[in-house]
């Protein structure tokens, strides 16, 4: 039996997440949301932040004729990478010629939906930088599994994962492949990332699109605050 649920919507929820993530304003983060429900949480917290957002995209490599069993899975960026489940694999003798074949697929599909969303731009570099991984919640945590193994890869110098809710073994299975987690809530009983929620209604593919282009204007009009100095503030030696 669920008490009253802790978020009214995914903005409530990245308006609150981003309160607990101030600490790392300073530190030039990259907020990367895995679409497409992740994204409007994402959007309040690199508003908040200061940062530029970003797509994170996951997608599943399914087994020789049982596709909904994952061997794997790719991950996207400016240095895409693969994480295959060894284990099943190994197990299932999976050919290294499909993993190619379904490597290639899955890197199709990225591009395309990277390239509905934010044209032809493309991943923003996370190597050197704090990254910020966000979702709306995790039930399972499969997927937010492979985005930071894959993210791991690109040399962040700092990797968080940021939630507003998630079961705390779920996030206890996750706790080394990070250095930081930030989750809002952990309640017990779980049940399902919606019921934790008034409003989850399914985030469209427009409003991914409005939110990136609010985020990076936002952005480039905060680095244009940070350059100017502030008025009365002299600007150096003219000479």
């Amino acid at each position: 039996m669920y008490g009253r649920p802790a978020f009214h919507d995914r903005h409530d929820a990245g308006r609150r997440l981003a309160a607990a993530l101030g600490h790392l304003g300073g530190r030039n983060p990259l907020v990367l949301a895995l679409p497409r429900g992740g994204v409007p949480v994402a959007f309040e917290v690199a508003v908040a932040l200061g940062a530029e957002l970003d797509l994170l995209f996951v997608r599943k490599l399914g087994a020789p004729g049982y596709e909904e069993l994952g061997i794997g899975a790719v991950v996207d960026g400016a240095e895409p990478q693969l994480v295959l489940n060894d284990d099943i694999v190994q197990q299932l003798g999976v050919p290294s010629d499909y993993i190619r074949a379904e490597l290639h697929h899955q890197l199709g599909e990225i591009e395309r939906r990277r390239g509905a969303y934010v044209g032809g731009r493309a991943p923003m570099p996370m190597a050197g930088r704090t990254v910020i991984i966000v979702d709306d919640g995790i039930a399972t945590g499969g997927t937010v599994k492979a985005a930071l193994k894959g993210a791991r890869r690109n040399r962040p110098a700092h990797l968080v994962l940021a939630v507003p809710v998630a079961p705390r073994e779920t996030l206890e299975e996750l706790r080394d492949d990070c250095d930081e987690i930030v989750c809002l809530v952990s309640p017990d009983p779980f049940g399902a990332v919606g019921a934790h929620y008034v409003d989850f209604t399914q985030t469209s593919d427009q409003e991914v699109v409005t939110l990136l282009a609010r985020a990076a204007t936002a952005h480039q009009l905060n680095a244009i605050a940070s350059a100017d100095p502030a008025p009365g503030t002299p600007k150096g030696d003219q000479r």
